[in-house]
């Protein structure tokens, strides 16, 4: 057990030399970096053999997003609310439940169309402005192997 522990410390430890080394690069550097391997990570990754974001952590829901999927279900926009999401300790909506809902049991969204803008942009590592996002790309790689895999890449690269 001490072994897992020391191991847990020597990542937390080589996770926050990261962040410090790619706080000093420029933010089109890092941008491009961390787009390129994403790129590289999904040519291995089939998310369809995986899904644990959909499992287990849920997205924020917008005003667009539940106008939007509610006439997709066609439901109320409150009828909507009720059924799937309650609102967080940040005054954000969330799902109700983990797994999402509309996962079904081959790992395919049965809302992929029209999904949470959340949903549509994860793991995050495509968007612009990495250097303010850098905290979640750690968070996400304990959720999304391929944002592990950047990751390690990053640390291979970087430290």
């Amino acid at each position: 057990m001490a072994k897992k522990k020391s191991s847990t410390k020597e990542t937390a430890s080589q996770n926050k030399r990261l962040l410090l080394q790619l706080k000093k690069k420029k933010e089109g550097a890092l941008d491009r970096q961390i787009n390129e391997l994403d790129e590289k990570a999904f040519q291995t990754i089939d998310c369809l053999t995986c899904a644990n974001c959909c499992k287990t952590t849920g997205p924020l829901f917008t005003d667009k997003d539940i106008v939007r999927i509610a006439k997709h279900l066609r439901l109320k926009p409150g009828k909507f609310v009720e059924n799937y999401l309650r609102i967080d300790e940040d005054n954000d909506y969330v799902l109700q439940q983990l797994p999402c809902p509309f996962l079904d049991h081959e790992n395919y969204c049965t809302i992929y169309n029209v999904r949470p803008k959340a949903c549509a942009e994860y793991p995050h590592t495509q968007m612009r402005g990495q250097k303010k996002m850098l905290p979640l790309l750690l968070k996400n790689a304990e959720i999304c192997p391929a944002v592990e895999n950047i990751l390690t890449e990053l640390k291979k690269h970087t430290l």
